[in-house]
């Protein structure tokens, strides 16, 4: 990786999109090593929690690979995989492109390429943390959401329990970078993300902005004692 596209907590996008477009081959391997296959747990409570249904359109934003896509398209939804990410995307194509009910859009998170009230339920996995105005991105997807629709965000979180807490700060300082080097990815990139989940605001912080953003409904629930938080709301009819 170059350095120039060593992302920081300015996060400008096309830094972020260029790590991103370079570790895109070995991303999903390396989310499963580094998460000890939890990556895939927390990808079917997600998909529990958004509950698609057969005919309903769903934007799956920061989708990455897709594989979050794939999961919720085998509903039978119509699934829009968005990316700011060209890499991502072309990983996605290329694992997913054969299912007939996920389409592939590139788009920015705060200035989304979509009409008013388009989509029946709007899901963030792991990208809310990379976009320079979280709070712009929350209220674009209140934008695009029929009223009623509903909102997930699934995002790495703060563990309530103190001890537990140590030693996760510990496992990602320490352990994360070296882990992803061993699975073939250039540790870089994980280095900007410990440093963007010690930054990312918790739990009542994050339901907050939402409220703010026009959601009701905002819920929580942690998983694995808080490393990710499932959020939940809906757009107001």
């Amino acid at each position: 990786m170059t350095s120039s596209n060593r992302a920081d907590l300015g996060k400008d996008p096309s830094h972020v999109s260029g790590m991103f477009d370079q570790v895109a081959k070995g991303y999903d391997r390396t989310n499963t090593a580094m998460t000890l296959g939890n990556d895939a747990l927390w990808r079917a409570a997600a998909t529990r929690a958004v509950a698609p249904q057969r005919g309903e359109r769903i934007l799956d934003l920061a989708a990455g690979t897709a594989s979050s896509s794939a999961a919720l398209a085998g509903s039978g939804a119509q699934v829009v995989a968005a990316d700011f990410s060209p890499g991502m995307l072309a990983e996605g194509r290329r694992r997913h492109g054969h299912l007939p009910n996920i389409t592939f859009v590139e788009a920015d998170a705060t200035d989304l390429p979509f009409g008013d009230d388009e989509f029946d339920a709007v899901t963030m996995s792991y990208g809310l943390r990379n976009v320079q105005q979280p709070k712009k991105a929350l209220a674009e997807l209140l934008r695009v959401t029929k009223p009623g629709g509903r909102l997930l965000i699934n995002e790495f979180s703060t563990p309530p329990s103190r001890f537990f807490r140590g030693f996760y700060t510990f496992y990602n300082a320490q352990v994360l970078p070296k882990v992803a080097r061993l699975a073939g990815t250039n540790g870089d990139a994980y280095d900007y993300l410990n440093e963007s989940i010690r930054d990312w605001p918790d739990q009542r912080t994050l339901a907050a902005w939402i409220r703010e953003a026009g959601w009701t409904h905002v819920e929580y629930r942690n998983l694995s004692f808080g490393i990710v938080a499932l959020h939940r709301a809906r757009k107001p009819r």
